[in-house]
């Protein structure tokens, strides 16, 4: 698990994206990439914090400390790339 803390500007994105259910596209660290509706955040006991992503009818938790690159594939003013 990575615990690499995340920026106050990028959680403002983050809360943004899940705000109007934004799709996104996430490259993790490893370069894989992740698509699916931003929903909400959790922050686990462990201090872990997780981008809770909806792919059709699944919800799946994204560990933010492994998130790369944010894009948005919702057309938005807000941003289009955010840069962990």
């Amino acid at each position: 698990m990575n615990k690499k803390p995340i920026s106050c500007a990028t959680h403002d994105y983050i809360e943004i994206a899940c705000l109007y259910h934004f799709r996104l596209n996430l490259v993790m660290q490893n370069n894989s990439t992740i698509q699916g509706i931003a929903k909400t955040t959790k922050t686990t006991k462990d201090k872990n914090e997780y981008l809770i992503l909806q792919q059709d009818q699944n919800s799946i938790s994204v560990e933010m400390g492994n998130i790369k690159i944010m894009q948005s594939l919702t057309s938005n003013p807000y941003f289009e790339t955010v840069n962990f």
